[in-house]
Parts: structure tokens; sequence; C-alpha cells
């Protein structure tokens, strides 16, 4: 028995142990459990679950080798082509924000644009690429301050069989050309709401508050709130009412939120520096805020709310490779199917690492736009992609549903050797798996509700076992 038992325990709510295998494999199981498995005796309530082709099974023989290489092969991920670009055409912003990722310009500076022969890289870029489908996400700055910097991009990538095009906007002014833009039937539209209007305002726009939330209920009266997301960035030190978060969002038919404490990047480097580590009490926050919302699904059952990121975090435990976020993707190759291109058309692995060159910290540019990227810098940082390898991920039993950032260590440590469990991104998704795993055994007809649903099933079973395959 000994020799198919997990390897990695950790203690969670109730007293109760988590044994996870390197598969993804997991139980719960009271303290005595262990001296139970020494002695080689396990109980037929001594439940184990796995995942199979994306669904939750039960496993009549938990952590059997014979499926064991098959269930490793599931949860790691498939690098595809590359067909997942983020493009930045101008660096300008007409917005002023204490706590900005990529030390922004004005929106008067000169030289910040793409150039005419920039342009014409990037479109030939596109040309080359072998793939029959295409995503493109627009940031800046203000990437509407140039609509046709944008404009020509769509246009060139109407020979792709699938297109989705994402432009991130501080939706300050909307006119006439940008609305013939967001009519695009495969443009979407990603935005900042910062909780509340005051928050906001404080944070982000000041007096221009009211132009800002006209111009959101313009577009999703347009569109619907599915065509639009938006996300608050958090003030760790002092963060909204958790339920004035929720009722800002709800009033805008927005069921998504992704709570994002303020990046140590850009300018905030120096204007937030204690956001360069997050303590107990965001941790404590952002717990609240999940618990908050599953009240508020299970009192009011005709529409689901969800933390966007905490979400994401579940699907990874049960729906491996359900999504392509970067954060929790292992491994998680850099520079391989999606890429950076600057307003200077400098490619770059991500965007946080265009910020850190953006703000002196280290340079990761793989080069200018034509050039072959896979040089030195790409080989460096695809080295150390995995968290397979890493000694204190290998004891963790949150590993097979992690990932890895050696860009977020950079930034906020100067270098990737460091004790990973004293990390921000360790602590972070420690917090984050504890809170799942905790609402799995919880036993609660009402989180069973809402795991159900942000995991996509019908959300009608009475308890959380019920949901399984």
């Amino acid at each position: 028995m000994l020799a198919s038992s997990p390897v990695r325990y950790r203690a969670i709510a109730d007293e109760r142990v988590l044994h996870v295998s390197d598969t993804g494999e997991f139980f719960a199981s009271g303290s005595e459990f262990l001296a139970r498995l020494l002695d080689g005796v396990t109980s037929a309530t001594d439940e184990a679950f796995l995942v199979d082709r994306g669904h939750l099974v039960r496993s009549e023989q938990p952590f059997s080798t014979t499926a064991r290489l098959f269930n490793l092969a599931q949860r790691w991920s498939r690098t595809g082509t590359l067909d997942y670009l983020i493009l930045v055409p101008t660096l300008r912003c007409n917005l002023s924000c204490s706590y900005c990722q990529v030390s922004r310009v004005t929106d008067k500076a000169q030289g910040f644009d793409w150039s005419e022969a920039t342009l014409g890289a990037v479109l030939d870029f596109i040309d080359a690429l072998p793939t029959p489908h295409i995503k493109i996400e627009f940031q800046g700055g203000e990437p509407t301050l140039r609509p046709d910097l944008i404009q020509a991009v769509i246009d060139r990538c109407e020979r792709f069989e699938h297109k989705q095009f994402v432009v991130c906007t501080n939706l300050q002014a909307i006119d006439e050309t940008l609305w013939s833009i967001f009519d695009n039937a495969n443009l979407y539209i990603s935005t900042s709401l910062d909780g509340t209007e005051a928050t906001h305002a404080s944070q982000r726009t000041g007096e221009r508050t009211n132009i800002f939330l006209e111009n959101l209920s313009a577009v999703i009266t347009r569109y619907g709130p599915e065509k639009i997301s938006a996300l608050p960035t958090i003030d760790p030190k002092a963060p909204p009412a958790i339920d004035a978060i929720i009722e800002t969002y709800k009033s805008f038919g927005l069921d998504s939120i992704f709570l994002r404490p303020i990046n140590y990047q850009g300018f905030a480097r120096k204007r937030h520096r204690y956001s360069r580590e997050l303590d107990a009490s965001w941790y404590a926050y952002h717990r609240a805020f999940v618990e908050r919302v599953i009240e508020i699904n299970w009192e009011d059952r005709t529409r689901v709310l969800e933390e966007t990121y905490f979400s994401i975090c579940l699907r990874r435990i049960f729906q491996p490779r359900a999504d392509r976020h970067v954060d929790l993707r292992n491994p998680n190759p850099l520079g391989v199917d999606y890429l950076v291109i600057d307003h200077d058309g400098t490619l770059y692995p991500t965007d946080e690492a265009r910020m850190l060159a953006r703000s002196g910290v280290i340079d990761l540019g793989l080069g200018k736009v034509g050039d072959d990227w896979k040089g030195e810098t790409w080989e460096l940082l695809n080295g150390h992609c995995s968290n397979a390898f890493d000694p204190s991920c290998e004891r963790c039993a949150y590993q097979p549903f992690c990932g890895k950032d050696v860009i977020d260590d950079l930034a906020r440590y100067g270098t990737i050797d460091v004790d990973r469990t004293e990390s921000a991104f360790c602590q972070k998704h420690l917090a984050i798996f504890d809170h799942i795993f905790e609402l799995i055994y919880r036993g609660d007809e009402r989180v069973n509700y809402s795991l159900s649903r942000w995991l996509r099933m019908d959300g009608t079973a009475t308890s959380f076992g019920d949901q399984i395959a």
C-alpha cells in the first residue's frame, strides 16, 4: 500500500490532512489516516478523486500506477504554435494612475507610437504566422489613442479562420471611429473598474470619472455585458468594502470580478513599495470576498458571480488545461505560443517582462519584430519554466495544480534563486488552494452550488460528490 500512496501532504481545515499524488489525485482524511496507512489498512470512506480526460471521476484504486503516466500527461500543459499576440501600438496615455504598471507617458509625448516601419514589420509578422486562429490583445498606454493602428491590424487578420481581438482601454474617449471598431463581432473590450465610483475616482480618473461611467454604461447597453470584462485594481492597504465592489459590478451586469492587488511594476515600484509583498490581511480579504460571493450566489440563483482567479485555480484542480492562463501553466514556456510587441517593435516573452524593461530593472527583450527571437535570453528563461524539478515545489501538495512565474520573481526579488515557499507567487497560491480544498470538504450545499457552477457544472447537486461523473 505504501508504495502506491501519495507523496505530498498538507494540513487543511477541521484537522484534515490532504493527500495529493504527482498526477493530481487527492483525498482528505482525519489525522488518524496516516497511522492506518502505515499499517496497510484504509477505509472505504477515504474517497479519492482524479481527473480523466478533463472530467472529475472517483478513483476505485487511488493513485494506481496503471493510470499514473496518463494522468501525469494530462496535467502538463501542451504548447502549440504562436497564435497569441499582445500588441502595444502606443505607450501614450490620457490618464495618470499612480500604480501604472508600464510607466506610461503623457498623451502629448512624441516618439512613443509605432512608426510606419514598425507597423509594416508587425503586419508582416502576422502574415507569416502558420496558424488558422489568432488572438490579439491591444495594450498600452492607451491603445485607442491610435485607432488607425488597431484597425490596420484587424484588417490584416481577415485571413484567419478564427480570430479574437481584445482592446484594453480606460474608456475615457469614444468617437465614431472607435464605435466602428468596437462593433466588430470578434472584438472584446477590457477595462478597469476599481470597485466603487469613489475608489475609481481617487485611484484613476478623478474629475473625469463620470465620463468613464457614462462610456462604460454605453458600451454595455450597446453590446451587452458579455462583450465587456472589467477588473478592479485594489490597494491592499485600503481595499473597498466587499459588498460595495460586488454591488458596483452587479449594477453593470458584470458577473466576473478579478481582484487584483496593485502589481509591483512600473510606477508602483516607487509609489506603492508595499505592493512588493502581500501580508495576511490581503489573503483574509480575498477569502472573505469569495465567501461573500458564495452567500450571494445561494441567495439569488438567477445569476452566478465569481472571483475570476479563484475559479481559474479551482478548474486547474479538476479540469487541467481548461484555459491558457499563463500564471498556472506547467510548464509555462515563454515566447513560444504568445509574444508581446512593444511600441518600439521590441519583442518580449510576457507583458510583465516589458514592464521590467520599461522600469529599468532588467532587459528581457528578445530582439525586434522580424528578428529570430529564440536566442540566448529565450533559452535561459525557458530553462526555468517548470516547477517539476524545483525542490520546494516537489514537496508541495499543490504542485500538480500550480505553475511557475520566473518573471514575477525577477520583478520582486531581482533573481529567480529564491526560496519558493517564501515568494509572493507561492504564498498567494498556497492561500488560494488552501481555501479551495477547505470548501471542497466543508460539506455545505451553499458552497457546493458555487463550486459546481464555477466548474461549469449545472449546480443543482446537494453535495459536491453528486456532481462527479
